[in-house]
């Protein structure tokens, strides 16, 4: 019997408990940092499996580290869960199934370092909060990843897709104060804050023409003022400033603070700037796991075709996780028309039996990379170096 034989015999064993979690889980939407039921329903199976649970970890109270330790020697693999929902439409972007895939592909793996095929320690990350302040980026600062070798998840979707990109992204408050008056009778006496507002717009769409093709600057107004007939003395926007790298990103924040500051400075307004969200890097697809990762779903029959080439699809916060470890984000099929993530339709497929037979299939595809990793310390060797090569700093 090989070694994926048995990862994939545990994971078929155990098919029906994930597949009541993740349902459990879809049908219970939690926002983000609310996940209370979510994160204690995959924290108890994980004790029932033999995993030494943290809960809290950093203050955190719906996040959660689990490890499972074979005592003898070897890599130490991180699994991702993520389980928080969207507003209104709940698990439109399928994490009921990220969260079971992950803990389900942990668990295969650990049957094959009980069998003694393998040595090294597993570790569940419970990562709440992903849509908006994603609890890996504290997590990634913090160095929980920094002894893990490598880390896995998969997110699901309409097709297969490789492991690819995704932007870094800053979250901008920006507020501006004036003074109030009546617009009619004395707007001189008045120092419009909402014009403060439009000023900015102004200025970043002016920007956006000697920028990178792959810079999105995009926010709203959130306040504008109470009435048309009161000079606003406070009104605000939120942005969002992203491209394909922290360098090229942290270049058009600056850009963007300077048009904030000009708007500022023209209107007579005081001016506050905040993060109202954790700021993201760039996704670092080690390419090497990657690889190994798509040779599991082809060795599986997938056809390679069926396989498309990875897109970039926003910001994640594994982009926080992927600098300081090697880590994958790919894609696997769990429905069968081409629907939209973020969408009504997604979600109640990602409810139907089809979905939930994905997630396991995503499940044994990331327990059996995961396995030729523990078993190759050749492969493992290349994961590394190539890590280290990528996320060496430039000696300028």
């Amino acid at each position: 019997m090989t070694g994926k034989t048995v990862v994939f015999e545990e994971i078929d064993r155990q098919a029906d408990t994930f597949r009541t979690i993740s349902r459990s889980i879809g049908s219970r939407p939690e926002l983000g940092h609310e996940e209370f039921f979510a994160s204690e329903l995959l924290s108890a199976e994980l004790v029932r499996q033999g995993f030494a649970v943290e809960r809290g970890v950093l203050g955190i109270a719906t996040s959660f580290v689990a490890e499972f330790d074979s005592g003898r020697p070897g890599p130490v693999a991180a699994f991702l869960c993520e389980y928080d929902a969207l507003p209104e439409i709940g698990h439109a972007c399928g994490h009921h199934l990220i969260c079971s895939m992950s803990a389900a592909a942990a668990s295969g793996l650990k049957a094959a370092m009980q069998a003694g095929l393998v040595g090294g320690k597993i570790r569940v990350f419970g990562t709440p909060a992903e849509e908006t302040r994603g609890a890996k980026v504290p997590m990634a600062a913090a160095g929980l990843f920094d002894d893990c070798d490598f880390a896995l998840m998969a997110h699901p979707y309409h097709t297969f897709e490789r492991s690819g990109e995704s932007l870094a992204l800053d979250a901008l408050q920006f507020e501006f104060t004036g003074a109030a008056a009546h617009a009619a009778a004395s707007p001189h006496e008045g120092v419009n804050a909402l014009d403060a507002v439009l000023l900015l717009f102004s200025s970043i769409n002016a920007l956006r023409q000697q920028t990178r093709s792959d810079a999105r600057i995009h926010g709203i107004i959130d306040n504008g003022g109470k009435a048309p007939n009161i000079i606003p003395d406070y009104a605000s926007a939120k942005f969002y400033v992203r491209s394909a790298s922290r360098s090229y990103t942290d270049e058009l924040t600056a850009k963007v603070l300077r048009c904030a500051e000009g708007a500022a400075l023209q209107t007579g307004c005081s001016l506050k700037v905040s993060n109202y969200e954790f700021s993201y890097d760039e996704l670092l697809t080690n390419e090497t796991l990657s690889a190994r990762f798509d040779a599991n779903l082809i060795e599986a029959g997938i056809a390679p075709g069926q396989i498309e080439t990875g897109k970039d699809h926003g910001s994640l916060d594994l982009g926080n996780v992927s600098v300081r470890c090697p880590a994958i984000h790919p894609y696997v099929k769990v429905v069968q028309d081409r629907l939209t993530l973020h969408t009504e339709a997604f979600r109640d497929a990602a409810m139907e039996d089809y979905a939930l037979e994905g997630m396991l299939f995503g499940a044994k595809m990331l327990a059996a990379t995961a396995f030729d990793v523990y078993a190759d310390a050749g492969l493992l060797a290349r994961v590394r170096e190539e890590f280290e090569r990528r996320t060496m700093p430039v000696v300028k």
